[in-house]
């Protein structure tokens, strides 16, 4: 389909005319730093992966599947930003503003410094933004919105382009933490041109199973934090409600004594998490053995069977192996190598890790554990849910367990970790 470009003076000129004048080059020292200039939402999950708040004139773009929260958390930061720097302009392209009421009275939300537009007219929006002029403000969502000047549809690569690139002028001149929601593909990247990632300066994820209650917040871009931090939520009747302690809901409904059950430690940015990994053999019944991973990286799981076979003697060519991160959670961090390759050997032998025991390690393709990162963290967690034993890669193994009767064993090859897990 051909779209007609918009013209040098049209509203890529009218974007660039908004601007601040050119300003003279300075040296670094002695530029202002504004990065504790921060609003805080409400909802600290948010905070954490915002980096502390969302930063006064940045664009945040929030993507995610339809119907997996996004109108929904953005209300409740709504609600919150509303009583810390009002009033805050939530603009809604998708919904009329009855529905939008509709979900505030079954969330519990009457803030009456939110202010309502049911608009996707650029040109409107920007006139109530002067009119009212917010601290923050809410587009929902950026391909519903349009340009009358431009001819092509809304959604359309043309329109996002402009439409984007007009509103981050109108964040960072008028110094307005706006907020972004923007549509998935089927992939589950963002809709629309990649140009939209490059023009905002927070692109923010926002991720769960239809099947499961927990959501997850990821960033993967932020010129204002680190993009390793997550934002755990879990969907109840009224709304999104924070986890404050991750590890124990994902591990709330494991099960004892159970074979192919191990516990590992994963580190989201500085945020560790306590994760059950189930693994399940049975002999093959087709001359090729299935392989299935959910929650997990398939490649690396092939690679890890591989080294189980050839260096601890597991006949696995001839077994099915399933995979599965319980609660839906996800281990991709290879600090979770030795918790695969234990739990699929307990399923095989047939005989249960302990229950008490975190394993944590990466695992090399000779079949040594070798260290990972922010050790002490992960063992500090698991004292905290009341673990007592850890299996750790020997190199890196921390001289001094984190209390007192808690029992840390430093291995250097699966076939060590195995001979103490499984003996």
């Amino acid at each position: 389909m051909e779209e007609r470009l918009p013209s040098p003076g049209g509203a890529r000129g009218r974007a660039r005319s908004a601007a601040r004048s050119p300003e003279l080059a300075q040296p670094l020292a002695a530029v202002h730093s504004e990065a504790g200039d921060r609003l805080r939402t409400g909802i600290a999950e948010l905070d954490r992966v915002l980096g502390g708040g969302v930063v006064r004139g940045s664009l945040v773009l929030i993507g995610g599947d339809p119907g997996i929260g996004k109108s929904t958390l953005l209300l409740q930061a709504s609600e919150a930003l509303a009583a810390a720097a009002p009033p805050i302009l939530y603009v809604s392209g998708e919904e009329s503003a009855a529905q939008i009421k509709l979900r505030s009275d079954r969330l519990g939300i009457s803030a009456r410094d939110v202010y309502l537009l049911a608009e996707a007219a650029l040109d409107v929006i920007e006139a109530q933004v002067d009119a009212l002029k917010p601290r923050a403000l809410v587009i929902d969502s950026i391909q519903t919105v349009y340009l009358p000047q431009l001819e092509s549809a809304p959604g359309s690569v043309a329109q996002v382009r402009e439409c984007g690139a007009r509103l981050m002028m109108l964040a960072k001149t008028r110094g307005i933490a706006t907020f972004l929601v923007g549509h998935v593909t089927k992939e589950g990247a963002l809709a629309g041109p990649r140009v939209l990632e490059h023009l905002v300066d927070t692109v923010l994820y926002f991720e769960g199973e239809r099947h499961h209650t927990y959501r997850v917040l990821r960033a993967v871009k932020n010129r204002f934090g680190s993009t390793n931090e997550l934002g755990v939520f879990q969907m109840e009747a009224h709304g999104l409600v924070e986890v404050q302690n991750p590890s124990g809901f994902f591990l709330a409904e494991r099960p004892t004594n159970a074979a192919g059950s191990v516990v590992t430690a994963c580190l989201e940015g500085t945020r560790p998490i306590l994760l059950e990994v189930q693994a399940l053999v049975a002999p093959a019944s087709f001359t090729t053995p299935r392989r299935a991973v959910i929650g997990a990286d398939y490649n690396r799981l092939s690679v890890l069977l591989a080294v189980l076979e050839k260096r601890a003697a597991f006949p696995l060519q001839t077994q099915d192996v399933f995979i599965n991160v319980a609660g839906g959670g996800r281990a991709f961090e290879p600090a979770a190598d030795l918790a695969f390759a234990v739990a699929a050997a307990s399923s095989y032998l047939d005989r249960p890790v302990p229950g008490d025991l975190v394993v944590v390690g990466e695992i090399g393709l000779a079949g040594e554990i070798r260290r990972v990162s922010g050790l002490e963290t992960r063992l500090k967690e698991a004292v905290a849910l009341g673990f007592n034993r850890a299996v750790v890669p020997a190199a890196g193994c921390p001289a001094q367990p984190p209390r007192s009767g808690f029992s840390i064993s430093g291995v250097t090859t699966v076939d060590d970790a195995l001979r103490i897990l499984l003996p």
